[in-house]
């Protein structure tokens, strides 16, 4: 066992994992030969194997804390956390003092969706080692996860000071910088993390989707930028995909992978179309991949032959359970988004691979082989050339809109009962570039005694919600005129602040999706202003689609001019915000069958188009 044990420190687990195979062998019971073998299955990422070894490890020593923390870290990186919980926590009662164990009960409580617990578990970490970098970065990671980018922001700095070249924590950073909406920060941020681990893919993409929200960037540098992530992370086709089936207009196999399947903006896009697919066309199948499950979850659940949920699960297991259920095609629901399982869509994982809903913008990859879209959000002849996928227009407009049951109805405008006139947007702070401040700020000039409300996630941390008083202000905006607003507890009271709003006012160059159809829903008009990409042209598709074109601004004069003049007359404004539910509802955003028509249609059309080509080759 000691040859065994020198083959491990040197490296070479695989020499390891022999040697301690013959020792089993000779004595199968022997506990520090169960142990090194768990360790050598532990280097090796077997994490199945290590989980045997150390079971019998803990009977043998059950006052043995390494064992413990071994296999609830093992069992925990099998996304197996009920199991986990219990063995760190025996852990725990043998070695309280022990760091490493309250980090690694922390991990498993995150991922258990136990927010206020983790951060519990990592204080107490940092607490015992006050110089560990890792207990640091985890501890920021759990505060980031709760909302709180400011102390998120603190704990990463803490990590960096222990450690200067601790990659992790320069990732960490970033993350936080980039929920603090302090995007040139972020994107310096992630350069350096990206310098100490080029290879990694969450950082890449983390970054990719802050350049989203920059006005300063053209269509081709983020294009550019799209494209190294898809050379970085390209594979090789997998030898398991074949050609297709000869029974090209049998039932399809159609899969959406998502950590956001819950109370989410991309869910409630895709609840209608589930809702009204044809199961004698579609088998559904579902992979949620968050640790929050919700009542949209179980709703979601219900519309699907087979529901999994991967959070936690290292990106093999991923592979094989996907490759094993064997859908004809897999959506992807993310795009750059966070949490998101790209590098597999690049080893190509289904015969059609799709993005959708999700992601203003190409994923750069070439298996992935559609992008489901409309026509004015990527005007044929401009956009097509922006991306790696082929797009598929599928419909007038590429939302199905449902709005929530808890929505309360639509009120009069504020100016209508003699109210100032008040503007708002609900959009996430981190769309709020200095252009639209400064266009906001000569809206309030030109409409003297009118308001602006402003509500986002951060609002309620104290160093994010002056960060925006003093971009406010730097833009002209007269801060007594404005109204800060965190999150609301639930999503009626969320929608009734829509109340207090004569006209929402969108962002850009990355417009609202959720805030414009609920602004549109609560009968609050909505101004937006048309750019060059898919981001930039959202606002624009949901206006025409509910016949407000005049509300699409080509420019900052327009935008201004559009928005002073809705509510130059409060008669009509009241007039225009009265009929806008039902013009919603008389839309293709809510004409759930037909919207789920022709999204199965498009599906299936690629899914005979890759046939085809297939049968050519």
């Amino acid at each position: 066992m000691e040859e065994a044990a020198v083959q491990l420190r040197a490296g070479r687990p695989e020499r390891a994992a022999r040697l301690c195979a013959q020792a089993r062998a000779v004595a199968p019971g022997d506990s520090s030969v169960l142990n090194l073998s768990a360790l050598t299955a532990l280097q090796q990422e077997f994490y199945a194997d290590a989980v045997g070894w150390l079971g019998r490890v803990t009977k043998l020593q059950p006052r043995g804390a390494a064992g413990w923390l071994r296999l609830g870290f093992a069992l925990a990186k099998l996304a197996r956390y009920d199991e986990a919980e219990p063995a760190l926590r025996t852990a725990l009662g043998l070695t309280p003092g022990d760091a490493e164990v309250w980090d690694t009960l922390g991990f498993v409580l995150k991922a258990r969706g136990q927010l206020e617990e983790a951060i519990k578990a990592h204080r107490c970490a940092v607490e015992l080692k006050p110089g560990r970098a890792n207990s640091w970065y985890n501890l920021g990671q759990a505060l980031l996860f709760a909302g709180r980018a400011g102390e998120a922001l603190e704990c990463q700095d803490k990590a960096l000071a222990a450690d200067p070249g601790f990659a992790k924590a320069q990732f960490g950073r970033a993350l936080a910088l980039q929920q603090a909406h302090r995007l040139p920060e972020a994107l310096v941020a992630f350069d350096a993390a990206l310098r100490a681990e080029p290879e990694n893919h969450a950082a890449r993409s983390y970054r990719l989707m802050a350049l989203n929200y920059l006005d300063d960037w053209s269509r081709e540098q983020l294009y550019a930028e799209h494209l190294e992530f898809g050379r970085r992370f390209a594979a090789p086709p997998a030898s398991r995909i074949t050609a297709m089936p000869a029974a090209l207009e049998r039932r399809l196999k159609l899969a959406f992978l998502s950590p956001d399947l819950r109370e989410h903006s991309v869910a409630y896009f895709l609840e209608p179309l589930l809702a009204h697919l044809p199961p004698a066309q579609f088998e559904v199948i579902l992979y949620h991949d968050h640790f929050v499950t919700d009542g949209m979850s179980e709703r979601l659940r219900a519309r699907a032959a087979v529901w999994r949920n991967f959070v936690g699960q290292p990106a093999a297991a991923v592979e094989e359970t996907i490759r094993a259920d064997a859908p004809d095609v897999l959506v992807d629901l993310a795009g750059h988004t966070g949490l998101n399982r790209l590098p597999l869509f690049a080893r190509r994982l289904a015969p059609v691979q799709i993005s959708y809903l999700g992601y203003p913008n190409t994923t750069g990859l070439t298996a992935m082989d559609y992008r489901f879209v409309d026509d004015f959000t990527d005007p044929i002849g401009t956009a097509d050339a922006w991306h790696t996928e082929k797009l598929v227009r599928f419909a007038s407009t590429a939302w199905s809109y449902r709005p929530p049951d808890a929505a309360p109805a639509p009120a009069s405008r504020p100016s209508a009962g003699g109210a100032p006139v008040t503007f708002g947007c609900f959009n996430n702070l981190a769309k709020l570039t200095d252009a639209a401040l400064g266009a906001w700020s000569r809206l309030l000039a030109k409409v003297p005694g009118s308001r602006l409300r402003l509500k986002a996630g951060g609002l309620g941390e104290s160093a994010v919600a002056q960060q925006v008083r003093d971009r406010l202000a730097k833009a002209g905006l007269d801060l007594t005129r404005v109204e800060l607003m965190e999150r609301t507890a639930d999503v009626t009271s969320h929608l009734a602040l829509y109340h207090g709003i004569d006209v929402a006012l969108d962002t850009f160059p990355y417009h609202g999706t959720t805030t414009t159809c609920e602004a549109l829903w609560m009968g609050v008009p909505v101004v937006t202003q048309l750019g060059d990409r898919h981001a930039a042209r959202v606002g624009g598709s949901l206006l025409s689609a509910v016949g407000h074109r005049e509300w699409i601004a080509e420019n900052w004069d327009e935008y201004v001019g559009i928005a002073a003049g809705l509510v130059a007359e409060p008669a009509r404004l009241e007039t225009v915000s009265r009929a806008l539910r039902g013009e919603l509802q008389a839309s293709a955003l809510m004409d759930h069958a037909g919207q789920a028509a022709r999204f199965g249609a498009a599906v299936r059309e690629c899914w005979l188009r890759s046939g085809r080509a297939g049968q050519a080759t």
